[in-house]
């Protein structure tokens, strides 16, 4: 019968050494006895295992490494700030010292394979964005210095934000402007992110005895832009939109224009995120301001400095930034 292919972990626990260890050996690296080093190399042999060519391409750098995993289509990644930002967020906390930002961007598909090799070469620790919470709770059973950005699965540790309160605090502004037909386009299912922020807008439209007018999609301007056109299809006396993200508000404003639909006299807009895009519109978008530098040096910290924990947590607080696709008050019938 075939017998089971040894790993890097299996090398590491005979050989009573850490995993960074023996990878620190094969790829020649410096931070290993030479004694240590000559013993690896007999565990190694003794055992037959030879690193796999993936494995030895992620653990070839030099110094200390945060891998940032984005689970998307590749095409997503330059064409979404949220990206941008939280890359700059974990180079700036970086700045100054020797470590690295090692950054892959992997679909649905392949995530699971690299993960796992990802958990057998991990230097500093990992940064996860948009990972399932079976594929971060698998993950995080097998490497523990990981750290998530928005809650995943059980004991994960993450960074996040009042997702809920934020888009609840965007309703009720609307609604104080004299807005009364609040319509949402939310991100999909599923994401925490965009479950928190429907979560608050139910909440919002129900306290204040307002209908729930509401569509979901993905994060992209598409999806703003087809749910706009649909929601004021079936209620063409919407005179607000709040949505889930600025991206998919830049949809929004498109299909608003597009229908005679005039920012805010007719329909006021409302994003979230309060990214670059949110002062380049025209009118310029009122939108929930989500700190995500702040939120991915706080994961770099906490990775570089070794303080996490099962259930470590930082949630930093939501803020509304008011502009002008929001300040004017619905004229009066």
């Amino acid at each position: 019968m075939p017998t089971k292919r040894s790993t890097l972990a299996d090398v590491a626990a005979a050989a009573g050494v850490s995993k960074a260890a023996v990878s620190r050996v094969v790829n020649d690296a410096p931070g290993v006895a030479p004694e240590t080093r000559e013993h690896v190399r007999r565990v190694i042999e003794r055992l037959g295992w030879r690193p796999d060519p993936v494995a030895r391409a992620l653990a070839s750098g030099h110094g200390d490494v945060i891998e940032l995993v984005v689970v998307d289509d590749a095409s997503c990644f330059g064409r979404n700030p949220y990206y941008g930002r939280v890359t700059a967020g974990v180079l700036l906390e970086l700045a100054g010292g020797n470590a690295q930002l090692r950054v892959h961007v992997i679909d649905e598909a392949g995530a699971p394979s690299l993960l796992a090799t990802i958990a057998d070469t991990v230097s500093l620790g990992v940064l996860l964005l948009n990972v399932s919470p079976k594929l971060a709770a698998d993950f995080y059973a097998r490497c523990d210095r990981v750290v998530t950005m928005g809650p995943s699965a059980p004991r994960v540790p993450y960074v996040d934000m009042e997702n809920a309160a934020g888009l609840e605090h965007a309703a009720r502004h609307l609604h104080e402007t004299g807005r009364r037909r609040i319509a949402a386009v939310h991100g999909q299912e599923g994401n925490p992110c965009a479950d928190a922020r429907r979560e608050g807008y139910g909440r919002a439209v129900r306290d204040l005895g307002l209908p729930d007018i509401s569509a979901i999609g993905k994060f992209r301007p598409e999806a703003g832009y087809e749910l706009t056109q649909r929601l004021l299809a079936e209620e063409p006396t919407i005179d607000a939109i709040v949505a889930g993200c600025d991206l998919m508000a830049t949809g929004v404003v498109r299909a608003l224009s597009h229908l005679g639909r005039r920012v805010p006299h007719d329909v006021a807009v409302v994003g979230f995120d309060n990214c670059i895009i949110a002062s380049s519109l025209t009118p310029a978008l009122t939108s929930v301001h989500q700190p995500v530098e702040e939120m991915a040096a706080a994961a770099t910290r906490a990775l570089v400095n070794r303080t996490l924990a099962p259930h470590w947590r930082v949630v930093f607080p939501a803020e509304l930034r008011i502009r002008e696709s929001s300040t004017s008050s619905k004229p009066d019938a």
